[in-house]
């Protein structure tokens, strides 16, 4: 299961990712999508998807045009 959700993001963030799919750029360095792929490679799938969440919804707060620099811990 773990290879199959990290295929996914790999083809999401191949495919044009965020600019692409939502025409928006993420506001984090990394972006959510590699964020998530790594928090999923380091904690497992539970733990990596509920970070990448948190990820996500914290980009759509942050309304800033800068890059944020937030990596995984």
């Amino acid at each position: 299961m773990k290879k199959v959700i990290l295929f996914m993001i790999n083809l999401y963030r191949k495919s044009g990712g965020s600019k692409r799919w939502f025409g928006i750029e993420c506001n984090f360095e990394p972006s959510c999508s590699l964020f998530t792929y790594n928090a999923i490679e380091k904690y497992g799938i539970k733990k990596g998807i509920t970070l990448g969440f948190h990820r996500i919804n914290d980009c759509k707060k942050n309304d800033s045009i800068c890059k944020c620099i937030d990596p995984l811990k």
